[in-house]
């Protein structure tokens, strides 16, 4: 049993140079010219990219604003995912690929109306953006609203702090430097989380 265990380990393991990379986590981690980058792995992109598809796909005959809603909660839950590497090429290639597959969809809603009509129907200007898909949603009160498509470019890209290599957090006078970094921490969680984060803030964390 120990052998065949061994035999199926040997199996699974592949040894490879860090200036060839490799994938770990969804995440390609590797070494260019001394440097090391870690970006989201082509795998990930190309998986993510064929579940969003699919579920334009499947919903060929759905109002626009609810399909916008259904892809911002997966596009920003990958964005999340990947904003602490490097991976602004990838946002903007997966963004890229998003508006070319909606772009679709919709000249095939409309396949007897001309371009300009289909583009001025469900793309509008954000900026110096004039590409941004938009529709219309029904809010918790009710209400009718506009939506935009999320773009994950717009994600900030948080590096991950390294902790101090001589830092222990049972050390006394280590304990405003971990406090420091919980407090970072926190205030990142809660951003956006307007109310959340003033209470936190009243009450000394």
């Amino acid at each position: 049993m120990a052998v065949r265990g061994l035999e199926l380990s040997l199996i699974k393991t592949t040894i490879t140079h860090i200036d060839d990379g490799f994938d770990f986590l969804e995440q390609n981690i590797r070494k260019y010219s001394g440097k090391l980058l870690i970006k989201p792995s082509k795998k990930n992109i190309k998986t993510f990219l064929a579940k969003v598809r699919n579920i334009v796909k499947a919903n060929k005959a759905a109002k626009t604003g609810n399909l916008i809603l259904q892809l911002n909660s997966i596009i920003i839950g990958w964005a999340n995912y990947h904003w602490h590497v490097v991976s602004k090429k990838a946002f903007n290639f997966v963004n890229h690929e998003l508006i070319k597959t909606l772009w679709r969809w919709a000249i095939r809603r409309h396949p007897k109306k001309n371009r300009r009509w289909v583009m001025k129907r469900y793309f509008t200007r954000v900026g110096g953006n004039n590409w941004v898909f938009f529709g219309e949603a029904v809010g918790r009160r009710g209400e009718h609203k506009e939506v935009y498509l999320f773009n994950a470019v717009s994600t900030p890209i948080k590096r991950h702090t390294k902790i101090t290599g001589t830092a222990y957090p049972f050390d006394p006078k280590w304990e405003l430097y971990f406090k420091t970094r919980a407090d970072v921490k926190m205030v990142a969680t809660l951003k956006g989380r307007r109310s959340l984060l003033n209470l936190w803030k009243e009450q000394g964390g």
